[in-house]
């Protein structure tokens, strides 16, 4: 499954929140040599209860808006996770 999401870097709280129509992941660290890229996707993993390596950046690397995939789940039960609750 694939869907795109907003990254907001050095903010004060890491977690997934939905904000306007898009899934906004906030994480601590700042977008400096990967370190966001790799909290987003461990924020990601931990709100949808799947191995890191289930989440994967398709595009955007270098972007706040991303396309992430995530392997085994799917939409429905995405959401539903999502739902249950996304801030760390």
């Amino acid at each position: 499954m694939r869907f795109d999401v907003k990254v907001k870097p050095r903010s004060s709280k890491s977690g997934v929140t939905a904000a306007r129509g898009e899934l906004v992941i906030q994480v601590h660290a700042p977008a400096l040599k990967g370190q966001a890229n790799r909290e987003m996707v461990e924020v990601l993993a931990k709100a949808l209860d799947v191995p890191r390596s289930a989440v994967r950046i398709v595009r955007g690397e270098h972007s706040r808006r991303k396309q992430v995939e995530v392997s085994g789940l799917s939409a429905k039960e995405a959401l539903s996770r999502l739902e249950r609750g996304g801030r760390t």
